[in-house]
């Protein structure tokens, strides 16, 4: 909108204000002073102290400290005004003629008088206040009484963003398994195959299991989300991170991997979120969203038992919510995610293509949120989680020559994880003369040995009667209902006990329980709180890929204590200490206590 459309559009809606301050005044006593004209002029002022007693002048010095006007558009309506000020006092002086010839009329003005209708002062301020709400509600919802004059869109826009440096030191105790038992499946997996004949020699990938280490991370992020209009609303988030995974955005400082990093070198930034959110109804209590692209986990989650805090899910989603009554709110979740497509080339050394397993994830949850009393509420959640062709499978008979060969399955594997699960062998090598019969050559990939249906029960607990400190106690229990322990006796190749092949140990439960003490919200300086937790999670109770990735270096098959505490330095700054420690459950030993030191800032 051009400068003199804005300048017409003021005047317009201030001229009412003025014209209510100057049409109804008190008949002003002469003063003792020479006489003025008969229409005195209206002088712009600056008002004393505890205001000036002339209602214009304090309404046009309001609406210039407000933005409504500037000095020259000021001193316009005052000539406005006073014209109009006086046409109005020469019509209530002029005579009247009455039926008869007889003239009738206001007595005239004498000794520097003037006259007009009288309006009581209760009145006049009433108007005054309600017209003054009015334009500045009206001034706030359009932004064209804001310094500057912000363009529409702008109002539309809420920018977040988040810096937090951390140190952190992994600590091995004695007794960890160090024969090669606890190997590293996702380097294999996301790298070439490895060779499990009895020619080779050498060990695979393995895990840290015994040297302490010391590192420096950081993690960065910045968002905009927009309001569209019509229940219409978007997001685009990015953010720092060793590599593409999933669960942590953690930039490990001076790491030099994934092409980045390493002697001053820059970091990648990776897109965290992209979304489209539509709320066709939206009020207090009741509600109803749908999001599709990459969003926030739309599942009550109050522990990392099942998801990381930081993951992303890919998909549509369905959020709503409806109050049945006073403090009883039910909710339901729902969603459709895909977990990995098929590389449309697959495979890509031969000309005929292998048939496409795309793995999905199908997500339900019922809860409710209970407000018990005025200082007490709860929420409770049920879900179910079922994935699609996630689990591993035995290839096609297939003959294997070299690293860079192909089986049917090979897709199958994990295109990321982190530690925990129960693996098995994909390909169905063929013993041929080129591989020694079966000794030589034997390149070979591992999937998820288990198939994965988790029921998930979460719940948490807050308690206001300390005010302002709060009390919240959360849990969570998962159960994969599609585990099979006679199907993996056969087909693990990990988690198994002392002994070649030794006793299959994995397990199908895990749980979670914690307590919070402290501000519920960080909006002060020195607000506080401090948290402890327990946690036991079995090998194939949910999938390691997508838990929490701090706690034992991340995944599942792990069990243990931790405690932390964080303060508030400012109201957007923060810091704090967690110690981790955590021993696994199944297969060959391992533990680590972990300690982190975070300095956060949040705008």
């Amino acid at each position: 909108m051009s400068y003199s459309r804005r300048i017409a559009r003021r005047r317009r809606r201030a001229a009412p204000l003025i014209a209510l301050a100057l049409g109804n005044v008190v008949v002003l006593p002469a003063l003792a002073e020479p006489p003025r004209p008969a229409n005195p002029k209206i002088q712009l002022a600056q008002a004393p102290e505890g205001g000036s007693t002339n209602a214009t002048i304090n309404l046009i010095n309001l609406m210039m400290k407000r933005g409504l006007l500037d000095r020259s558009e000021a001193d316009e309506l005052i000539r406005q005004a006073n014209a109009e000020a006086t046409a109005a006092q020469r019509r209530a002086t002029a005579p009247v003629t009455a039926p008869g010839g007889s003239v009738s009329g206001p007595a005239p003005a004498t000794g520097g008088q003037m006259r007009v209708t009288y309006v009581p002062d209760v009145v006049r301020k009433q108007i005054k206040d309600e017209v003054k709400q009015e334009v500045m509600a009206q001034a706030k919802a359009e932004n064209w009484a804001a310094p500057g004059v912000f363009p529409e869109w702008a109002s539309r826009l809420r920018f977040t963003g988040e810096v937090r440096t951390r140190y952190e030191g992994q600590f091995y105790p004695r007794g960890n398994d160090l024969t090669g038992g606890l190997v590293n499946f996702n380097s294999i997996n996301t790298g070439s195959p490895y060779d499990v004949s009895n020619a080779n020699i050498r060990f695979p990938p393995l895990v840290n299991a015994n040297a302490d280490r010391d590192r420096f991370r950081i993690r960065a992020r910045l968002g905009v989300d927009a309001d569209l209009g019509e229940g219409f609303s978007t997001g685009l988030h990015i953010g720092t991170g060793d590599s593409s995974s999933p669960v942590s955005p953690n930039q490990s400082l001076g790491f030099a991997g994934s092409g980045q990093g390493g002697n001053f070198s820059k970091y990648a930034v990776w897109l965290e979120r992209a979304y489209i959110k539509y709320e066709p109804w939206k009020e207090p209590g009741k509600s109803v969203a749908l999001t599709v692209g990459r969003f926030d986990n739309p599942f009550f989650a109050p522990s990392q038992l099942l998801w990381d805090d930081d993951i992303g899910f890919d998909g549509a989603a369905v959020q709503a919510r409806y109050e049945v009554s006073p403090g009883i709110t039910p909710f339901i979740n729902i969603g459709a995610f895909p977990v990995f497509n098929t590389d449309l080339n697959f495979s890509s050394a031969q000309p005929e293509k292998y048939k496409s397993y795309d793995k999905y994830l199908y997500g339900a949850q019922i809860g409710v949120d209970w407000k018990i009393r005025p200082d007490t509420t709860a929420k409770l959640g049920l879900g179910y989680y079922h994935f699609t062709n996630i689990e591993g499978k035995l290839s096609s008979p297939c003959i294997v020559g070299n690293a860079s060969d192909n089986c049917d399955t090979d897709h199958r594997r994990p295109s990321f994880a982190q530690r925990g699960n129960t693996y098995m062998a994909l390909r169905n090598i063929v013993p041929t003369a080129e591989n020694g019969f079966g000794t030589t050559n034997q390149f070979q990939y591992f999937g998820l040995a288990s198939r994965f249906r988790e029921l998930s029960i979460a719940g948490k607990v807050d308690y206001d009667g300390f005010a302002p400190v709060r009390v919240s106690l959360y849990g969570e229990f998962v159960k994969n209902l599609a585990f099979d322990k006679k199907r993996l006796k056969q087909n693990a190749v990990n988690n198994r006990g002392p002994g070649d092949p030794g006793k299959y140990e994995g397990g199908d439960t895990g749980y979670f329980i914690g307590l919070t003490v402290g501000s519920p919200q960080f909006k002060e300086r020195w607000d506080w709180a401090v948290d402890v937790g327990y946690k036991y999670v079995e090998s194939d109770a949910t999938v390691d890929a997508f838990s929490d990735s701090d706690f034992g270096l991340g995944g599942t098959n792990l069990k243990g204590f931790l405690v932390g505490g964080r303060v508030a330095l400012s109201r957007h700054v923060w810091a704090g200490a967690r110690w981790m420690s955590a021993d696994s459950i199944a297969g060959p030993p391992f533990s680590v206590d972990i300690v982190q030191v975070n300095l956060g800032a949040r705008f």
